[in-house]
């Protein structure tokens, strides 16, 4: 399945085209990019959609217990803007397709409702989520975070809560054929956000706005995406499933998690000397990334 989301309540700041609630008058950008909902025209029923929260808010934050405690709402109104932006990336990680996630503020009044597609937690609104929940709701925010805050098509692989297989457009193997990483933790809890990789390290003449995946190398937190922690190849810590597609299981300090496996397309992956100087490139002489001449030119 393909999917993009983050809840980020850790540093930084939001990343203000994400979802945002819709109330009774519900809006849509003229280029099909839902304002609440950042899915793809036509696809949103594959799971495919876009990345684009900033690093800020990965953590459940509370959020787990429900939205019918007294907590949620004292959360809620303290920021409605941000909290409605949050759980419109809660709503698509949770529900499926076609089942939406709402809420009606006791003070003002006001009714939301944020649109499901993953599926992941169908059952969970106004209980706690269980451990599987709080896992594999984990490791999708994890898995929609970007550093740049810019939305890039991934596909989402692995296991719902409940154990069943995330849903898969017949191609989606082949258009996402880039394997990145795989995501997993549990911010509900505190045990932590961590990510293992899927695929080699890019050379330098290649970049990407992936780059909380793609520019990992090694273990520990890293400098430019925290507070994720690298946790070295996923063929060291994850248990493959029978198709050799997706992780079924990953652990790590003694945890075991539930993960999910993200894929790109090609074009997500820039490269010196395609003639487009894109922003995770940079002016110099050089034919790397980070001095792409050919691209940027020569620095002034």
């Amino acid at each position: 399945m393909k999917y993009c989301i983050a809840l980020v309540v850790l540093a930084g700041c939001l990343d203000a085209s994400g979802p945002l609630a819709s109330t009774a008058d519900d809006l849509s950008s003229e280029n099909g990019l839902s304002l609440n909902g950042l899915s793809l025209n036509g696809l949103s029923l594959n799971g495919l959609s876009l990345n684009g929260t900033s690093l800020n808010g990965l953590s459940l934050n509370g959020l787990d217990l429900g939205l019918a405690t007294t907590k949620f709402t004292t959360w809620f109104q303290a920021d409605p803007a941000g909290s409605a932006l949050q759980l419109g990336y809660l709503a698509k990680c949770a529900k499926p397709a076609g089942q939406n996630l709402t809420w009606t503020d006791p003070a003002m009044h006001t009714s939301y409702t944020w649109p499901g597609e993953l599926g992941l937690a169908p059952l969970w609104t106004n209980r706690a989520m269980t451990v599987a929940e709080q896992q594999v709701m984990s490791a999708c925010m994890l898995a929609h975070a970007n550093k740049f805050g810019v939305h890039i098509p991934i596909a989402i692989e692995g296991l719902a809560a409940n154990g069943t297989v995330i849903a898969r457009a017949a191609n989606e193997l082949t258009v996402y054929s880039i394997r990145e990483a795989a995501f997993f933790g549990n911010t509900a809890t505190g045990e932590g956000a961590f990510v293992c990789l899927d695929h080699a390290p890019l050379p330098t003449a290649k970049s990407t706005a992936r780059a909380c995946a793609f520019d990992s190398i090694g273990t520990g937190t890293d400098a430019v995406c925290p507070p994720i922690v690298f946790a070295g190849p996923c063929s060291k810590i994850c248990t493959a499933d029978t198709t050799k597609t997706y992780y079924t299981s990953c652990t790590f300090n003694g945890r075991t998690y539930v993960p999910l496996a993200t894929r790109l397309q090609p074009s997500s992956i820039y490269v010196c000397g395609d003639g487009v100087c894109q922003f995770t490139e940079h002016c110099g002489t050089g034919k790397t990334y980070d001095s792409c001449k050919a691209d940027c030119g020569v620095c002034p």
